[in-house]
């Protein structure tokens, strides 16, 4: 992170914004006073004035620099951050070219996140939902008696800030009165130090002290004087695009905090780690940055569209109000995704939300062509976990293969379509929105309910499509390709034969989903999983409970030949305390007591504590082995026979001085520290769900959460978001599938 000449610090504190009758006033009324040289300065006011310094010349005027801000937060408790210096700079040059007849500029910022509109002055997000929040240009700040942070004038008030100050620097004549309209006054006394008093009418109510109610403001110009840290820039450069799910509720950690925010956080943490740990290869161009999106369902769940929250309101109790609506909007959404309901409104949600910010991010970034890989947190590790399940190769019309789309698509015109269903009426409704036979079969019943057309009307179009969906012809030819790509997946016993563990489900009468595409125990066999548009490279599930689903639902064990159809790698990685994560390589190899691979510290090392609990263990065990062999000994020599009565030793013979006992005491001592680290580490066959490598990935517990792992538990199920280690492991397997160095910094 770079910062103004040495200065450290951040931003980002809530304070005060500029009073809001300051800004109006100062726009809507005459310029501010500005009074000459001042004869007499309150005492008040100079008490430590004269201390200062005031015989160095100051140097000639220089038009200061400016830097632009962005606001985060509501009204009452907004913050204030700073961009980086190459998006300011953009922003900077973009306001100097705009012209007054011209049309709004928009400059792309933070990784082409966020778009600002330079007239505008306001920052919208991109790929999600986010109120506009307001941008300025900044080159004057202030930081009140109670203010920690230095905080932006708005632009209105450091014009007039700025004209006093180069008045004062040009005529060398300081200690200059700047008066506004609202009461408000500046004191220039000198180049470095300048004092803002608010009249008494706008200070805090409860404030009583005269010495309190004057206190003034001190005011800084140029980013360059505040402490500020200023972030650096992102590598314009994408290598890789996750797209993050997160779990049950509205809130993903301990502070509340959305999806939205803690992909930012864990971005942050990647950023860091690729300048620390592929620092030669960001230098030579070979690594440029991970791009992680959020993926949010929880909105769409419990919005108006459904209606849930209104029903289960109406029969909520009235006691406990809070715990119950912390029950209503966390935890029921694991009830809710076991109904075949709203399990639907969730994976359509997650799948076309998935597709909608991959389309966008193409759209953004044309010259992106690296991989994608998906992460679950909690629940949503097991949607995308069904979804993956359900996946088909060859779905896709751009592979070459028939898809849903083409086959459904025959000679029936929308009007012929209509007709025969006596729904002519509604003809022009969906023609206004350029609906065609193949866009209305992409239609959902929320899309037909927004063209307002009534529910009889929409559940017989709905009808007809999916009976049209997959005529037998096109059944045959993509089934086929299905069947004989698609291995055997989950095994409820073993040595059953494999067309005895695919397809065994009755259909069910609620749904017209064709069963021939679903393996034993995937999901819900009432859903109609969607299709992503792409092949993810990697699913990453953190915090997973896939192991304890998988088994409710009956399934003893997972076939070792098994792997995603459209996704080859799948890494389960959890904290050893995280209540909801379950493991799942038992579930492949349950003859073989197997513990989970360790993740590396992000500083190359184990946790002192853990090294510390290794050392004490196998000093145990070689103190007891000692021991051991000490008695031993002294039994033996207790029990041998004297050498006078040993048989004479024959020529070119050896006597055995061993007993049995020796012999088991000789093998326990010499090979049986190699027998445990053939324990340790058996030579196991993992199975293809990640291509025959290790699945189950465990986190090292901080020193301090291994004091009481019970008082951790919840916090250790939302770590992940700012795990340095988690972030590590996903980069490096991303950045090993394209050939890049790992490098371990010196410490």
């Amino acid at each position: 992170m770079s910062s103004s000449q040495g200065d450290r610090g951040g931003l980002s504190q809530a304070a005060q914004n500029d009073n809001p009758n300051q800004t109006a006033a100062t726009s809507n009324t005459p310029e501010a006073q500005v009074s000459p040289v001042l004869d007499e300065v309150s005492p008040s006011s100079m008490s430590s004035f004269e201390m200062l310094d005031m015989e160095s010349v100051p140097p000639p005027y220089q038009e200061v620099q400016p830097h632009w801000f962005f606001c985060r937060g509501a009204d009452d408790s907004a913050s204030w951050h700073p961009f980086s210096r190459e998006d300011s700079d953009k922003l900077e040059h973009a306001c100097n070219t705009l012209k007054d007849n011209e049309e709004d500029l928009v400059v792309a910022v933070e990784g082409e996140r966020y778009d600002v509109r330079v007239r505008e002055r306001t920052r919208y997000a991109v790929y999600w939902d986010q109120a506009p929040t307001e941008v300025r240009r900044c080159t004057w700040f202030y930081k009140g008696d109670k203010d920690t942070r230095f905080l932006p004038y708005s632009e209105e008030f450091s014009k007039r800030l700025e004209e006093a100050y180069m008045i004062a620097v040009t005529l060398d004549e300081w200690k200059r009165k700047l008066d506004f309209p609202t009461g408000e006054t500046v004191i220039l006394h000198n180049p470095k130090l300048i004092m803002h008093y608010q009249p008494i009418g706008m200070q805090d109510e409860w404030v009583s002290s005269p010495s309190e109610q004057t206190r003034p403001r001190t005011v800084k110009r140029g980013v360059e004087n505040i402490f500020v840290e200023i972030p650096d820039g992102e590598p314009e450069k994408v290598d890789h695009l996750v797209f993050m799910v997160h779990g049950i509720g509205p809130a993903c950690d301990l502070r509340f905090r959305s999806i939205i925010q803690c992909v930012n956080d864990f971005r942050s943490v990647s950023l860091c780690l690729l300048a620390s740990h592929y620092k030669r290869s960001q230098q030579e161009g070979h690594v440029g940055r991970v791009e992680f999106l959020p993926v949010n369902w929880h909105s769409a769940l419990h919005g108006d569209a459904t209606g849930v929250d209104e029903d289960i309101q109406r029969i909520t109790l009235p006691s406990i109000s809070r715990l119950r609506h912390f029950t209503n909007d966390t935890l029921l959404d694991l009830f809710f995704y076991n109904s075949p309901t709203y399990c639907q409104t969730i994976v359509d949600t997650v799948a076309s939300e998935i597709n909608r910010l991959h389309a966008l991010f193409k759209q953004r970034h044309p010259e992106f062509d690296g991989a994608l890989s998906v992460v679950g947190h909690s629940l949503g590790s097991l949607i995308l976990f069904d979804l993956l399940t359900n996946q088909r190769i060859g779905s896709r019309a751009r592979e070459g293969v028939p898809s849903r789309e083409h086959c459904s698509v025959n000679s029936e015109t929308l009007e012929q379509t209509l007709t025969k269903l006596g729904l002519q009426q509604y003809l022009g409704t969906l023609q206004a929105e350029n609906v065609d036979m193949e866009s209305l079969a992409l239609c959902q019943d929320s899309d037909l309910r927004d063209l307002g057309i009534p529910l009889g009307p929409r559940k017989k179009i709905l009808h007809y499509i999916k009976k049209k969906w997959f005529p037998e012809d096109c059944k045959t030819a993509v089934g086929d390709q299905t069947l004989e790509s698609v291995p055997p997946f989950l095994a409820s016993g073993a040595g059953q034969p494999a067309q005895q563990l695919l397809f065994h489900r009755e259909p069910s009468i609620t749904s017209a989903v064709d069963y021939e595409y679903f393996d034993v125990g995937i999901g819900q066999v009432s859903i109609e999983y969607p299709q992503l548009a792409f092949y993810p490279q990697t699913f990453f599930a953190f915090g997973s409970p896939i192991g304890m689903f998988l088994t409710v639902r009956g399934l003893k064990r997972i076939d070792p030949n098994y792997s995603f159809p459209t996704c080859k790698s799948f890494y389960n990685i959890y904290h050893p305390y995280d209540p909801v994560a379950y493991r799942i390589e038992p579930m492949i190899v349950s003859e073989v007591d197997l513990e989970p691979m360790l993740i590396p510290h992000h500083k190359g090392r184990k946790r002192m504590h853990l090294e510390l609990k290794d050392s004490l263990t196998r000093m145990s065990m070689d103190l007891k082995n000692n021991v051991l062999g000490s008695l031993r000994t002294a039994w033996q020599s207790f029990t041998r026979l004297p050498v006078a009565a040993l048989p004479p030793v024959e020529e070119g013979g050896t006597t055995n001085d061993t007993t049995p006992q020796e012999d088991q005491g000789v093998y326990t001592e010499a090979e049986c520290s190699g027998l445990a680290e053939q324990t340790e580490q058996p030579e196991i066959e993992m199975g293809m769900l990640n291509g025959g490598r290790r699945i189950d990935y465990v986190l090292q517990e901080k020193p301090i959460e291994s004091f009481n792992e019970y008082l951790f538990a919840i916090q250790s199920h939302l770590c992940y978001w700012e795990s340095e280690d988690t972030a590590l492991l996903l980069l490096k397997e991303i950045y090993d599938k394209l050939g890049v160095a790992f490098e371990q910094p010196q410490q």
